[in-house]
């Protein structure tokens, strides 16, 4: 694909109806980004966030994924590349942000193959083949960020085959911009920290959220607004040299 002109600028934003995502995508749209957000099981809280946009001056559209179903991609870019014609009139977009994900909360020795699976297949191999699919629609020059965690760097009980996989996430992002650096692809990765709206899956009390930010320099769990803002930040040329790194938002966590 070409590189587009002074066309409104595109971001796909996978798992964008809620929590970090849904605080991408608005923050993406202030900055004038037309949004593509996708959804699994909750449609009304992607139309909700789609209100907020259109409704503030943007242009956003929803189209629901479920990131562990690979046989689903092709209808799904077919769905992208409509949604793009009907309401931008482009043949492709410019950023793509893989937030889209699932947590764990088992023990090693807790963790059946089914959970195994299904956290591979949406923290991982959805991923790597969504991308892949996705990539040809992208304009030369765009970029990709990849949502990991904190938990590729740390460890904590109870969420060894997410961090794993989120490590995995990170070693990927950096063959990804080495294959497509032809086309002047930028793939980053940006890994929150303990966020209020996930850390816990919104189990842990308030001695726990205690405990964790007495870890942190700043003294406080992340918001999803701490991610999301930084992450609309790095949809732009001013990080046109950034590439393939790894970028904590984390306030500060054991460090």
């Amino acid at each position: 694909m070409n590189t587009t002109n002074q066309q409104t600028k595109i971001a796909l934003v996978t798992g964008g109806s809620r929590g970090i995502g849904k605080s991408i995508a608005l923050n993406a749209a202030k900055r004038g980004i037309g949004v593509i957000l996708t959804y699994n099981s909750h449609p009304e809280a992607g139309e909700a966030v789609v209100d907020e946009i259109n409704n503030t001056g943007g242009k956003a559209v929803a189209l629901k994924l479920d990131s562990s179903n690979i046989s689903s991609f092709n209808d799904f870019v077919a769905q992208v590349s409509q949604v793009l014609r009907k309401e931008w009139n482009r043949e492709n977009f410019d950023y793509l942000v893989d937030n889209g994900g699932i947590a764990q909360r088992t023990l090693i020795k807790d963790t059946t193959e089914e959970i195994f699976d299904q956290l591979v297949n949406v923290n991982f191999k959805g991923v790597f083949f969504l991308t892949q699919k996705l990539i040809p629609w992208m304009v030369d020059g765009g970029q990709i960020i990849n949502i990991s965690s904190g938990l590729a760097r740390f460890a904590f009980p109870g969420v060894a085959v997410y961090g794993a996989l989120k490590s995995g996430l990170e070693g990927l992002t950096r063959y990804f911009a080495k294959e497509y650096a032809d086309r002047k692809i930028r793939v980053n990765t940006v890994a929150p920290g303990p966020i209020n709206t996930q850390f816990g899956d919104g189990k842990g009390d308030e001695n726990h959220q205690r405990q964790i930010a007495s870890l942190i320099a700043l003294g406080r769990l992340g918001e999803a607004e701490d991610v999301g803002v930084f992450v609309a930040s790095l949809l732009s040329d001013d990080s046109r040299y950034v590439n393939a790194q790894r970028i904590e938002v984390g306030g500060g966590i054991l460090i």
